[in-house]
């Protein structure tokens, strides 16, 4: 899978999980919004990032 492949999956899955995160903050408000928001990307994005590395060794 070529490395721009793997940035536009990583990126959909953050921005979905930073949609979530809206989700979350509304129902919660323990975080302020932005770091939410930010926290969510980062662990959608690394997450899937790390994912699709370990997926593509192992085949």
């Amino acid at each position: 899978m070529p490395m721009s492949a793997i940035l536009i999956t990583s990126v959909v899955t953050g921005l979905f999980c930073a949609g979530f995160a809206v989700v979350v903050d509304v129902v919660t408000d323990a975080l302020a919004m932005w770091m939410a928001i930010a926290l969510a990307f980062a662990s959608g994005f690394l997450g899937s990032l790390f994912a699709q590395l370990v997926l593509k060794r192992k085949t």
